[in-house]
């Protein structure tokens, strides 16, 4: 009970465009999910940002689906290649952080019992399709 009174309240969501566009994506593992951008937040533990969607299998239930990036791995990515990624790269590893979430959690539930978690070998394996124009597995 006592948790709950003096836990940390979550930053407010910051970067949602005005006007939110729903988007679909058909997974690999036979759900057509839509999906929208709400957000994102700084983690203070682990460091990283938190890049916030509402996704749903059915189009009646939505689920709050949080990504993860961690900032320690997009640094090491950054001090590796010598550039600096942009908020626009970020929001990239994380949809694509999302659409492999999609592909390979096998049911909507499992989906949204974890954050999706974007370290440092998603980060490289992501901006290495990116920087090749190639789509994502």
């Amino acid at each position: 009970m006592f948790r709950k009174l003096f836990s940390k309240i979550p930053e407010p969501l910051t970067g949602a465009p005005p006007v939110r566009r729903m988007k679909t994506f058909s997974s690999e593992s036979g759900y057509v999910y839509q999906y929208v951008f709400e957000g994102r937040r700084p983690i203070p533990k682990p460091e990283s940002v938190e890049f916030v969607f509402s996704a749903s299998a059915d189009r009646k239930t939505w689920n709050e689906i949080g990504v993860r990036v961690e900032s320690g791995a997009v640094r090491e990515w950054e001090s590796a290649h010598g550039r600096t990624l942009s908020t626009t790269e970020w929001y990239a590893i994380a949809k694509l952080a999302l659409f492999l979430a999609f592909d390979q959690r096998p049911t909507p539930r499992e989906l949204t019992a974890h954050p999706v978690i974007v370290r440092h070998p998603e980060v490289a394996s992501i901006m290495e399709r990116l920087d090749s124009g190639m789509p994502p597995e």
